[in-house]
């Protein structure tokens, strides 16, 4: 099932037949430890919420043999397996869906340079981004698109990888076929790499205010104007879902100056790619950028 942050999307599961003292359980499959946690359980009569999934799921029960779990204003978390199972003694019958989520993985380091993250503060990173840890099927479908980074990253299962499209010497080699190359599970809490994030649709806006603002400033002017400073996930998602195309370097809260580009020019970077440029992390006294806001709708 395909769907965007902030949908409502359903999960489909219909009965054959309705035995006696049957229970239907909803559960969901958690990437980083493949432990199964319960969603809804339901005897056809009653049912019962668990878990943070709770206050959003429901039931759809469009006929008597409809088990359908519907989840509203679907969240980056949501992504992944589900399993509907029919509990009824020795006759047990399951049935497994994945919930997609359409979106963009973009490679994220920190201010201080490259390798910086461990496990847990790369999935801190992400969400203070407005995003995620990507998922193994997220970042291969994101290699499949173009993404060719030379930089290994954390994804959510805990191993780490790095995305090659065109094989070259600093990036294992010229020999290597491109790929999705893998170090495999490391150390959560010695090993440091930079994290690979997954953003999905905004539920708002991102606008650029322009003037020679430093950070503090950029901050104050998006405030002035009833926003907040745009997260990189948030200027990743506008430029992937509303086609934001701007040759002007601006802030983000987390102090690095990007532009997005939809139409690749000379002028713009230079690039032949479109994509999200990037200036790095310059000083925040530095009076020479506007800024990207985010307004929510």
């Amino acid at each position: 099932v395909h769907t965007q942050r902030g949908a409502t999307a359903t999960l489909p599961c219909v009965l054959r037949a309705l035995p006696r003292n049957y229970r239907v359980k909803w559960s969901k499959v958690e990437p980083a430890n493949y432990r199964e946690s319960i969603i809804i359980i339901t005897n056809g009569l009653y049912h019962k919420n668990y878990g943070p999934l709770s206050p959003r799921v429901r039931l759809r029960h469009s006929h008597r043999y409809d088990a359908s779990l519907t989840i509203t204003d679907v969240a980056l978390e949501d992504e992944g397996r589900y399993r509907c199972q029919l509990v009824n003694g020795l006759e047990d019958e399951s049935v497994s869906l994945t919930l997609h989520l359409e979106g963009i993985v973009f490679p994220y380091q920190p201010s201080n340079g490259r390798y910086k993250f461990n496990y847990h503060e790369a999935k801190q990173a992400c969400e203070q981004q407005d995003s995620r840890l990507a998922t193994y099927q997220q970042l291969y479908k994101a290699w499949m698109e173009g993404l060719d980074w030379c930089n290994a990253g954390w994804i959510l299962d805990g191993t780490v990888h790095y995305p090659i499209i065109n094989s070259r010497e600093p990036c294992g080699g010229r020999l290597l076929l491109p790929g999705v190359r893998t170090y495999g599970a490391r150390d959560k809490q010695k090993d440091r790499f930079d994290a690979f994030c997954f953003t999905s649709a905004l539920q708002g806006q991102v606008y650029f205010i322009r003037g020679h603002l430093n950070f503090k400033e950029a901050g104050q002017a998006c405030r002035n104007h009833g926003a907040a400073i745009a997260k990189v996930g948030q200027l990743y998602s506008a430029w992937k879902f509303s086609q934001l195309d701007r040759c002007d370097g601006g802030w983000l809260a987390d102090g690095s100056v990007r532009y997005p580009i939809t139409t690749p020019r000379e002028r713009c970077g230079g690039l032949p790619d479109p994509g999200v440029r990037s200036f790095g992390f310059p000083s925040k006294e530095l009076r020479t950028y506007g800024t990207y806001c985010f307004a929510e709708k």
